[in-house]
Formats: C-alpha cells, sequence, structure tokens
C-alpha cells in the first residue's frame, strides 16, 4: 500500500502542530521567543522540503532492535528466565495457553506500526527456523528481553541478545540479502526501510547497580550508542526511528522497588530525562553529519508522561499505577515479580495502562503507535512516521 503525503497537506499539517509548538511545554526550556520562532521554522522548513523532494513509496521492509518492549519471540531460543510465557500473549490471538513471544497481553508497539504502514503479517523474530528466505525481505525483529546499549548491563535473568550483537546479526541478514537479490537492489531495500531501535531502559534501570557514578555510565552508554547506531547507518540503515526513554520512575516495578505508594520514583524519572537530553542531542548530531540519514526521536517520556497524567479524563484507563498480570502480594503495585504462568490477570486489560511489573498494555501501545506514526513534534520529531515514510 502506497502512503503519501501532498504539499498542501504538509501545509495544513504544519498549521496544525503551530499551537503545540507555542505549548508551554514546548517553550520549557528557550530563553526568549526569537529562539522559539527559529526552532519553529527549522522544523517545518526540515519536513516541508523532505516531503517535497521525497516520492512516496511502499516500505519494503521493517527491521526492530531493542529489549522486551519490542521483543517478538527471539528469547525464546537463548537461556534465560526472561521468556514472555502464557499468560503473555493473552490477547494476540493464539490458541489459549500458546504465548506470543511478545511481553504484553497483545500486540507491541511494532507490531502495530507494522500493520499502520502496510506489512502483511508481523515481523518475525530473528532465531525462529521460520525466518529466512524471503520472509528476510520483508523484515526481521532482532529485539530481546533485558538487553542494553552496554553489554554487561544485565545478567539477573540470564542470557540476553544486546544491542551489539542484534546489529551483528542484521549484518548477517543483509549478507544474506545481498546473496539472494544482489548488492545495489540490497542498498536500495535496506536505504528505503524503516529501522526502529527501542534500547536503553535497561541501562537505566539496572545501571544503579553498577559501581560508577551515573554521570560516568550516561557518557560510556552515550558514547557506545553513538558507535552503534553508526555502525547500523553504515550497514545501509537511513531511515531509523529511535526511542527515548519512558518515564521508568513510573513502572510498577520501580514503584515497589523504592516502596513508593501514591508517586512516581523521581530519582529515576530524573536519570531517564538525562539520557533523553543526550539522546536529543546525538540524533541531531547524526543526521547533521551522516549523509541522507534522517534519525527520528520518538518522545516515549512526554507520550507516557501524558497517558499517566490524563489516564481516566482523555484515555478510558482506570489504573495507571498497577500491573494487570500479577502475583497477589508481589508488592503494592505487582512490581515485584515478573508476568509468569501463576500470576493473576485482571478481567478487562483495556483498563490498565500497565501489563506486568516493567511494560505496557496493548490499548498503551495503541495510543503510542498512533503518537508516534501522526503525532507532532512535542511526541516525534523531525517528523512523524507517516512523514518518515515518504523521504
Amino acid at each position: 500500500m502506497s502512503l503519501s503525503m501532498s504539499v498542501p497537506l504538509m501545509q495544513e499539517s504544519i498549521n496544525e502542530s503551530l499551537p503545540l509548538l507555542f505549548s508551554k511545554g514546548m517553550l520549557m526550556g528557550f530563553v526568549s521567543e526569537r529562539f522559539v520562532i527559529a526552532d519553529m521554522i527549522l522544523h517545518m522548513a526540515t519536513t516541508f522540503f523532505c516531503l517535497k523532494a521525497c516520492s512516496a513509496k511502499d516500505i519494503p521492509a521493517f527491521y526492530i532492535f531493542g529489549d522486551s518492549l519490542v521483543d517478538a519471540g527471539n528469547n525464546f531460543y537463548i537461556s534465560t528466565v526472561a521468556k514472555a510465557n502464557f499468560p503473555n500473549g493473552i490477547d494476540f490471538g493464539n490458541p489459549i495457553g500458546i504465548p506470543s513471544g511478545r511481553f504484553t497481553n497483545g500486540r507491541t508497539v511494532t507490531d502495530i506500526l507494522g500493520e499502520e504502514v502496510g506489512l502483511a503479517s508481523f515481523t518475525p523474530p530473528y532465531l525462529a527456523p521460520t525466518t529466512t528466505g524471503e520472509v528476510i525481505l520483508m523484515g526481521v525483529n532482532y529485539a530481546s528481553s533485558a538487553s542494553g546499549i552496554l553489554n554487561d548491563t544485565e545478567h539477573f535473568f540470564g542470557d540476553q541478545i544486546h544491542f551489539d550483537t542484534q546489529i551483528s546479526n542484521f549484518a548477517k541478514t543483509r549478507q544474506d540479502i545481498i546473496s539472494r537479490i544482489g548488492a545495489q537492489a540490497a542498498k536500495k531495500l535496506l536505504r528505503q526501510a524503516l529501522f526502529f531501535v527501542s534500547v536503553g531502559s535497561n541501562d537505566i534501570i539496572f545501571g544503579q547497580w553498577q559501581n560508577s557514578s551515573w554521570n560516568t555510565l550516561l557518557d560510556t552508554i552515550s558514547s557506545r550508542f553513538k558507535l552503534q547506531l553508526t555502525r547500523l547507518y553504515n550497514l545501509d540503515a537511513r531511515k531509523l526511528i529511535v526511542t527515548n526513554s519512558a518515564a521508568v520512575g513510573c513502572i510498577p516495578f520501580i514503584r515497589d522497588l523504592y516502596s513508593s505508594v501514591d508517586n512516581c520514583v523521581s530519582v529515576m524519572n530524573q536519570k531517564a530525562q538525562l539520557f533523553n537530553s543526550r539522546l536529543n542531542s546525538l540524533l541531531a548530531e547524526l543526521t547533521k553529519n551522516l549523509e541522507a540519514s534522517n534519525f527520528i526521536c520518538a518522545n516515549v517520556y512526554a507520550m507516557l508522561d501524558d497517558i499517566l497524567n490524563n489516564y481516566m479524563s482523555s484515555y478510558g484507563f482506570e489504573v495507571a499505577d498497577s500491573a494487570c498480570c500479577h502475583i497477589a502480594g508481589a508488592g503494592l503495585h505487582g512490581g515485584l515479580i515478573p508476568c509468569e504462568t501463576l500470576s493473576q490477570v485482571c478481567p478487562d486489560r483495556s483498563k490498565y495502562v500497565f501489563w506486568d511489573p516493567f511494560h505496557l498494555t496493548e490499548t498503551s501501545y495503541k495510543i503510542i503507535a498512533e503518537h508516534m506514526m501522526d503525532g507532532g513534534l512535542n511526541y516525534i520529531s523531525p517528523m512523524n512516521v507517516r512523514q518518515l515514510l515518504n523521504c
């Protein structure tokens, strides 16, 4: 399916975005109205000229990297206790008791995005024996639960496939594609493909048990992430959607770990915000320095923050601080034990923001996917996914 946006529609989109640019949240951090206007013009020009210069294309492939937020089953094939066993996937559509490999009740955000851009099926996990042949031309999911930017981020749950190894796995896929369709066709396919990267939250959550200070660890994370994203670019990735860290201080695990009754844990959210600030600068630098690249920042922190602040009035949720899938007595918010076979599951998953101690419900992911697909600059910048499709 071909998705396009004409120049008049682009102008209409810009007009609709103007109020967002002048909202209180967007003004924070700017020292004068002049800087606000300059920033607004820069965003408008970047998006306008990209859309005007690029014709609409179908997306030939969708390559996904990251942690359990987008894992589609790779951890079933490695030695780890971090596996999305039933009742994970209870609403995915599989026969009762058959897990989907996803750490949520239904679809992940990348499942939903894939459907939105017209993919005929969900992007398969790299380690699945069926992920071979023509399948790899439409995309592969390399994500692994408990993985991080750093290779020593988390070992509580056993093995995981960290981001460095995920990129190496993609490099093997790339060689397979070249062998199948030739170097030039492979380059064209990959440079038109979407690359989705959702990693870093585990580095923040589990980094608190590292011996180094947070600032030192953040320097290490940032420099490593730059090398990794540059490596993806050198492997022909040109359209990259990179998520920042969500408000990890608000997830049930952190709430219960810090014995927070009502509020999010500010010290953890502050760490996430520092990471996100570094990420914004990094993605802008890479887009500037790497020819024909588009590094898009999906502001998941702002998306989840809005859901949590308006969960009932705007979104129809009833519970925004506790896990739907939980072990009775495992923390006030059900956050101390992962969702597993003996867990209790809430009867109406659509009323919960969080599925388990770490992850969101499909209903929450739908909201986030909508923001990524069509959201304004406060949620995804310098353009949204629908606009990126045309570049």
